[in-house]
């Protein structure tokens, strides 16, 4: 008897939180939105920044590096990795309104391959 009481009751008020209207609802809600308005933060015209990083993990042989700079519109930057095969690649790039992005990718050092041996 008491499981039944349980579940009518829990019935009961699923049935009344359905019924609740909803355009109540929603005016709590706009009213609540004016109360917060934030303000918008200034446009930056002209945006500069700089960073670099960078990595080199002897133990798991991760190896690379990062650095970018802008200035207005002008974006340049260098990012470089080491290869499996042990070379360097390295690429340098650059964006802008005019000439669009554009990327030079070079490699140094020698590929090395190990030699498996199979008996």
């Amino acid at each position: 008897m008491a499981q039944f009481f349980k579940v009518a009751l829990f019935a009961a008020l699923v049935a009344l939180c359905t019924a609740f209207p909803v355009e109540y609802l929603a005016e709590l809600d706009y009213a609540l939105a004016d109360q917060h308005q934030h303000e918008q933060e200034p446009y930056n015209h002209h945006p500069k920044y700089s960073f670099n990083y960078g990595v080199k993990d002897t133990h798991t042989g991760d190896v690379k590096h990062h650095s970018e700079e802008r200035d207005g519109d002008v974006v340049k930057g260098q990012y470089s990795l080491l290869e499996p095969d042990g070379t360097m690649r390295i690429v340098d790039y650059s964006a802008d309104n005019h000439n669009g992005f554009n990327a030079v990718v070079t490699k140094r050092g020698h590929s090395v391959h190990p030699v498996h041996s199979y008996h």
